[in-house]
């Protein structure tokens, strides 16, 4: 994955803009109206010069962007048919308004792949990037899957907190350790020898596909993981 900026719309109660977010696979930038934003996540943007005077047109919520809806496309790597494919993946936030304490109202993430002819949607209201591109990666065709780092046999979530995006991390300095490790003490065991936190949409020349069950599934198991089916109670002859 390169650095390839990504064309989008920001907008909010001023009106609506065109932006361009670039990304590294773990820090965000943007410019919005002339004001720098920085962050490791789409909720978590901040002026880099620090806030606008008087809000600067802008809500922020404990220093992040809030209150407005963002738009964007990434190129997005799919492989399938024995190559990669190119493919776009199209993304809607809309970031809520701030509460008492920092916290945002509500967060509305719907993701649509673009490949092949075809759109494979998420669900309209999504929380993160994980649960939405779990849902794309089960709309594929067989034998097609993303090729990035939320597919990565050596990315992995801590088991007690996450995020909307880039809280993903990443085990390709430790690989083998990686895929011995099974359930959370192991993960635990091994975080402090991870390479950083990763974007779910980003991914670098390790890449290997995560496998679909067995060893080396680490702590948040398959992509996508399998839902467990309810036992069908056996019939009374």
């Amino acid at each position: 994955m390169t650095g390839e900026p990504w064309a989008g719309w920001y907008r909010d109660r001023e009106g609506s803009v065109a932006v361009t977010i670039t990304a590294d696979g773990q820090r965000l930038r943007t410019r919005i109206r002339g004001v720098d934003f920085e962050g490791d996540s789409f909720d978590a943007l901040e002026p880099v010069a620090g806030p606008p005077s008087e809000g600067g047109g802008f809500a922020l919520s404990g220093g992040s962007l809030c209150d407005c809806v963002l738009e964007w496309d990434i190129p997005m790597p799919v492989y399938a048919d024995g190559r990669v494919h190119r493919a776009t993946l199209s993304c809607l936030l809309a970031l809520g308004k701030p509460l008492p304490g920092g916290a945002i109202d509500r967060e509305h993430l719907a993701l649509t792949l673009h490949f092949d002819g075809a759109a494979y949607e998420s669900e309209r209201a999504e929380h993160d990037f994980e649960h939405a591109l779990t849902v794309i990666q089960r709309r594929l065709p067989a034998g097609a899957y993303l090729r990035a780092c939320i597919s990565c046999a050596f990315s992995d979530y801590h088991p007690m907190a996450g995020g909307l995006f880039g809280s993903l991390a990443c085990f390709r300095g430790a690989k083998d350790e990686y895929r011995a490790a099974e359930g959370k003490d192991a993960l635990l065991g091994l975080w402090d020898v991870r390479s950083g936190f990763v974007q779910e949409t980003w991914a670098c020349a390790d890449f290997e596909r995560r496998p679909g069950k067995g060893p080396g599934t680490g702590y948040r198991g398959a992509f996508p993981y399998v839902r467990e089916e309810p036992v069908a109670a056996e019939a009374v002859g």
